[in-house]
């Protein structure tokens, strides 16, 4: 078990990382400078914020087992409690960092979380089957409801957010990570954190199968792109067969699930062997006490992170070399603070708070 719980956290840690690469791209709007660096950067968009989520299922799954197994109705009552207050309190946290950062996920966390709640308690194929329906809504959603409404792409900036329609909206519909179909991750982590992860075999199926369905998902489409464009099949221009057929996070059609839950699965099986191979390396030890911070050093790469690009001047239009030297700092500092905050206290400084409130 222990070396199970390194592996998630190692993963935590890429996913940390990830996304800071993603955002601070984003808020220093580094669209230009080195062409294979653009290109690497863009290989985590979309995915390492689908990892976070899927990761998030997983912790609810350890933290509703107890549960789960027993089938007793209290101890379920209990564990949906729990999820309620967490939630709950995920949206007021993820609320009030709105302002401050607009493409905030813990809000979503939030309603994903909800809605786990009233599903800990259902089995494994129907939690596939709810994930698969949640996924499969979104199109439906989109040819009834305008899925730019609200949106200037040219910034990237949503407009109406605090009324009442927009924020039901953007939570559910159209917003950076809508709970249709992000909720899907979600339930798809509770669905891996059932599975005996600890068995190599297991593990070594679900690797390989999740690889699989990964390249199969991202070369169809490529190539569906491709041969559209080509022969203009569907009489379409250019820009909305790439809007339809994109595996890219907006809009999240059913195969950006596929292939970001995919690949998930596959960073969070690689680090789970990584941990079992490596627990005593020391940079298996650094990085799993990098992902037992999570929820402070995301807060934290928005708070102290740009905060501090803001103060030195380097928040807007900077080159992809400066967000990633910026990215690069930030992450090694989190990973020392992580390292040297553990050896005094058992969790991180976020991490216990929310554990207190919401417990």
């Amino acid at each position: 078990m222990k070396q199970r719980i390194i592996g998630f956290d190692i993963a935590r840690a890429f996913a940390i990382f990830g996304m800071v690469i993603v955002n601070f791209k984003i808020a220093q709007n580094a669209v230009t400078g080195n062409e294979f660096l653009l290109w690497f950067a863009s290989l985590f968009e979309g995915r390492a914020s689908a990892l976070f989520v899927v990761l998030a299922g997983i912790g609810i799954t350890f933290l509703t087992n107890k549960s789960d197994q027993s089938n007793d109705g209290s101890l379920i009552n209990k564990s949906q409690k729990i999820l309620i207050k967490r939630g709950f309190l995920l949206i007021a946290i993820g609320l009030a960092y709105t302002p401050i950062w607009p493409a905030d996920i813990l809000h979503f966390y939030g309603f994903y979380f909800l809605v786990a709640a009233t599903l800990i308690s259902i089995n494994d194929r129907n939690l596939l089957i709810a994930a698969a329906t949640t996924m499969l809504l979104f199109p439906l959603m989109m040819l009834i409801f305008d899925y730019e409404h609200g949106w200037d792409w040219t910034s990237l900036t949503y407009h109406g957010f605090w009324t009442l329609d927009g924020m039901v909206r953007h939570i559910f519909f159209n917003g950076f990570h809508p709970v249709f179909p992000w909720c899907a991750l979600l339930l798809l982590g509770i669905w891996l954190g059932r599975q005996d992860l600890s068995d190599t075999k297991v593990r070594n199926k679900l690797l390989i199968l999740s690889a699989i369905i990964w390249a199969i998902t991202e070369t169809t489409f490529a190539a569906l792109k491709t041969i559209f464009q080509h022969y203009n099949v569907l009489e379409m221009p250019a820009e909305e067969l790439d809007f339809i057929l994109s595996t890219s996070i907006i809009p999240p059609l059913p195969q950006y699930i596929i292939a970001a839950g995919s690949l998930a699965v596959v960073i969070i099986i690689l680090c789970l062997n990584f941990g079992q191979r490596f627990s005593d390396n020391r940079l298996a030890i650094w990085l799993y006490n990098t992902g037992q911070l999570s929820l402070t050093l995301y807060v934290a790469h928005v708070i102290i992170g740009m905060a501090t690009l803001e103060a030195i001047g380097r928040l807007e239009n900077q080159t992809i070399e400066c967000s990633l030297i910026s990215t690069f700092i930030f992450c090694a500092s989190g990973v020392i603070f992580s390292v040297l905050w553990l050896k005094y206290f058992k969790t991180g400084p976020l991490e216990w708070l929310f554990r207190k409130i919401a417990s």
